[in-house]
Parts: C-alpha cells; structure tokens; sequence
C-alpha cells in the first residue's frame, strides 16, 4: 500500500535540513517548534527511518535524510511552481515568475529591464534568484533562466542572446599609480583580483594566461560581485564584463592577451511556451540582453 504523506512533513523535513534546528526551522517557517517536531517525527514513522540525530551542535542529517534531500527539493520545487502557476490564472498578464541568474548579470544587468517590464505589465510579480548554480528548469526551481552555457534537454525553449565577453580592467587611478601591464609577464607585478578556490573559470582565465594560478591573486573572492566591487575601489586589476567595464569607464587591460567570450542564453520549460506571464518575461529579457551585448 502506497504512504500518504502530506507535503507539510516534507516542507518542516527540508526547513529542519536547511537551519539545522528545531527552533531555527521553526522560526523561519513561521511555526510553532513542537509542531514541527511532530512533522518531523511524523514523517521518520512514515518512513520508518530515522531522519535526524541530536548533537551539541543541533540536529544532524542522518545518510537516509541526505539521501531524500534532493527528492524533497523537487517537491518543493514543483508546490511552489503550482502556486505560481494558480496565481497567474485569469485575463491578462499576471501573477508571478521566478527568474534565475547569475549574481553578477542579476545586479547589475536585469534591474531595468525587470524594471520597465513591470511598468508595462503591473500585475506581474518577478521573483530573482541570484545564483551561479545553474539552477534546473526541468523541476521547476524556476521559470526562466538566463545562462551562461547551452542548455542541452530537448525539453527546453531556449534563445541564444550573443557572446558576454570578459576582459581584464582597472580603474585609470590603479593605472596611473602603478603603471599599465604591456605583457602578460608585467602582471606578475600588480595586485591581481581573483578567485580562492579553483573554478572552470580559473583554469579557463589560465588557459589564456599562462602561468596565473591561484597564487597570483592578492585579492581572492569566490564572489563574482565581491570581485567587481574590488575592481571599481581601484584595488587592483581583475576580469569583469566588457560591457560593465565600459559602463564604468573603467581601463582594459590586455586585450589582445584575455578575452574570454562566454555564451548567453535565456531558457525556459517548453511547457510554460504559452503562459502570458512567462512569454512576456521571456521576451523582455531577450530584447534587454542583447541591447546590454550591443553596448559591449
């Protein structure tokens, strides 16, 4: 016989997975703690398994809760995808749409065009999900995507915008203080802004730079917008968005040396094709990027 189980014990499981806590969980949830302690112990019966183990350090996941964390995500997912979904029926373009991106391209790229695309429709609520993980469309984390890569499910509509090309830059204070790199060799003596652990961008930033490694990098940040933010202070020279870097007036540094030309694509669930909310947000996105690309 099939175990009903209540989405309820699922959502207290995940709360408790995420803080660590009865009464951390608790409080993020807006629940009562011994409420969600008989979720928990309600659903490990269920189960019949044991989800948690009491520590000085709060509740620790056992292997069987790890093992149906991501089963539960998806879940989780797919209630809060129902729900946008209920909330953007009716006439015209309503309800919400959770957008997803990366940090850098969700701060400081997608706020106007988000911006215009609400004044144009006011009964549509944007939910943006600033993450470098690329976030999975097909269990519904979201509704729209805008990536750095080519997605490659079949179940996917997807826009190619163009390339995002990436430089190195400086401020012209940094510069005229320290003088302007003319070789790749020359760099070794500035304060270099990078990453602290090894990335796919790290070893693509050495595969057109040969020799720079972690240990080049004075300033180290896994923060896309920590890094940019370093940039601008005139703390030293790192890589950020051409187009940014303009933007900013900003000095780039080695052109000919680094460019590293990252794909851009928006994405969404070939299901939500005909939804309003999702097709205008789609489109408002696709016109807003490629005029960002024309720019760089």
């Amino acid at each position: 016989m099939a175990l009903e189980i209540g989405w309820e014990l699922y959502r207290s499981f995940l709360g408790v997975l995420a803080e660590g806590s009865l009464s951390a969980a608790a409080r993020a949830l807006g629940v009562a703690q011994p409420t969600l302690g008989r979720h928990v112990a309600a659903l490990e019966k269920a189960l019949g398994l044991a989800l948690f183990t009491r520590s000085q350090a709060g509740l620790l996941p056992t292997e069987a809760a790890l093992a149906l964390r991501c089963y539960a995500e998806t879940m989780a997912s797919t209630a809060a995808a129902l729900e946008r979904i209920a909330a953007s029926q009716g006439d015209g373009v309503r309800g919400a749409v959770r957008v997803t991106a990366s940090e850098v391209i969700g701060v400081e790229v997608l706020p106007p065009i988000l911006a215009r695309l609400r004044e144009q429709h006011p009964a549509l609520t944007v939910e943006l999900v600033l993450t470098n993980r690329v976030q999975d469309l097909l269990r519904r984390e979201a509704d729209i995507a805008v990536r750095m890569l080519r997605p490659n499910q079949a179940q996917l509509v997807a826009r190619r915008i163009g390339q995002v090309e990436l430089g190195l830059h400086a401020t012209r204070p940094y510069l005229a203080a320290h003088g302007t790199p003319r070789s790749t060799a020359e760099l070794a003596s500035h304060a270099l802004i990078g990453f602290d652990r090894a990335t796919a961008f790290v070893r693509s930033l050495g595969k057109s730079l040969q020799g720079l490694n972690r240990n080049s990098f004075a300033l180290r940040s896994d923060n896309d917008l920590a890094q940019l933010a370093l940039i601008r202070a005139g703390a030293g020279i790192g890589a950020c968005q051409v187009a940014l870097g303009r933007r900013d007036t900003l000095v780039r540094v080695l052109p000919s040396k680094f460019a590293l030309q990252l794909e851009t694509w928006v994405t969404m669930h070939e299901d939500l094709r005909n939804s309003p909310r999702c097709r205008v947000t789609f489109d408002a996105l696709v016109e807003g990027l490629q005029q960002y690309l024309a720019t760089a």
